[in-house]
């Protein structure tokens, strides 16, 4: 099954291995792609896996985690027209590009959020003033949709609006107490992710792809988080809802993902060691991406779904791939961190030559560079971010 090709409109995807917006904060003051993002995504373009999902895009300066996020401009549109050119040749142009567009909010450099959580701040307050007002969230979609127009511009085959993990769109979600046209009942709650969304549908041509990196559920007890309630169960009501009106206004394809990596991380990524001690064994995490694949799928069996979660199954990895998509879980899946420590996995499975297999471990030491302000990458099986990694402890960072 992971062999066989997609379609998705006049879309081809060449077999149904994605590889996951892995972000890597390593890009030029302009949001440009510096050597080492370049170098990162030639591996992705030598790989053969048919989709290459791009990481987070800021659609904004003030969006920006800090100036080595990535950040498609007029300035920078050269030099990813010019990585795409190089990527597609590398690839016999058999590859899908998709990239992620997103605004950090609360992760900014200069905190940009939809309301004050409680739960969030009692380990990362955030000054008062850092509210986003309703004029500054109604002047969003126009900045979606400049950036997947550039996007179209310099050769991708489609865009992300990402609202997943706590960044802004996913925060508004939440929104319970905000007073305004984003906040309160799910109409305004949802706003502005359906108007970024229907902004960069209308922006670009008809055939590119218009996809959603969602968090179905952040798994925080309501008030505090999308879909759940106050045990902190998922609760589908309003995800069901929010996927019905994302098709309506042009998504047709969802990237699947629950939790919020700064708050409950081992949610959407579980792993096998680390200094954090989760709350639950990664099994359940697991079981829990696979039970609401299952749900999206019943509810709505026509929309194209990437599964997620799959880098746990280290050297299984490709036999539960074909599992889930042998049993209609998900129509593609996708591989995070795994493709950061063995992007030569697909290009080995049709070999049979796994000569240095390199399964990712887990470790997460690739998001422990990031949030010490670090490049991102495989700190296990790369040899110039396992240096990083330890310079980085050795400097008590």
């Amino acid at each position: 099954m992971i062999d066989q090709s997609y379609r998705i409109g006049d879309r081809i995807f060449e077999n149904r291995l994605v590889f996951q917006p892995m972000e890597s904060r390593s890009c030029l003051a302009d949001g440009s792609p510096s050597e080492l993002t370049a170098r990162k995504y030639m591996k992705a373009a030598e790989s053969g896996a048919g989709t290459v999902w791009f990481e987070a895009c800021a659609v904004c300066p003030e969006g920006r985690t800090g100036d080595t996020q990535m950040m498609l401009t007029e300035n920078s549109a050269g030099a990813f027209s010019e990585l795409l050119a190089k990527m597609k040749k590398a690839s016999g142009g058999r590859q899908i590009y998709i990239l992620q567009l997103t605004h950090s909010g609360r992760q900014s450099a200069e905190p940009i959020i939809a309301y004050h959580n409680a739960l969030y701040e009692a380990k990362k307050p955030v000054p008062p003033g850092c509210v986003a007002t309703g004029g500054y969230l109604g002047s969003l979609p126009a900045l979606y949709a400049k950036s997947a127009r550039l996007a179209a511009e310099v050769g991708f085959d489609g865009v992300d609006v990402k609202s997943c993990h706590g960044y802004l769109l996913q925060e508004l979600l939440s929104a319970y107490s905000r007073e305004d046209d984003y906040g309160g009942c799910f109409e305004n709650r949802t706003r502005l992710l359906l108007d970024c969304v229907r902004a960069v549908r209308s922006a670009i041509p008809s055939d590119m792809i218009v996809a959603s990196r969602l968090g179905v559920s952040d798994v925080v007890p309501y008030p505090y988080g999308f879909g759940t309630d106050a045990d902190g169960n998922i609760d589908y009501a309003e995800p069901d809802a929010l996927i019905s009106e994302l098709i309506r206004a042009g998504v047709g394809l969802i990237n699947v993902t629950v939790g919020n990596p700064y708050y409950n991380p081992h949610v959407n990524r579980p792993f096998r060691k680390g200094g954090y001690i989760p709350p639950e064994g990664p099994r359940t995490g697991l079981q829990r991406l696979i039970t609401v694949q299952n749900h999206i799928k019943e509810k709505f069996p026509s929309l194209p779904l990437v599964g997620s979660g799959m880098s746990y199954y280290g050297k299984d990895i490709i036999e539960k791939s074909q599992e889930l998509l042998r049993d209609g879980v998900c129509d593609l899946v996708g591989f995070g961190r795994m493709w950061l420590a063995y992007p030569e996995i697909y290009r080995d499975h049709l070999s049979k030559a796994q000569t240095r297999p390199k399964y990712c471990v887990t470790c997460s030491r690739c998001t422990e560079l990031m949030r010490g302000g670090m490049p991102s990458g495989c700190a296990v099986y790369d040899e110039y971010y396992k240096e990083l990694y330890a310079k980085m402890n050795e400097n008590g960072r």
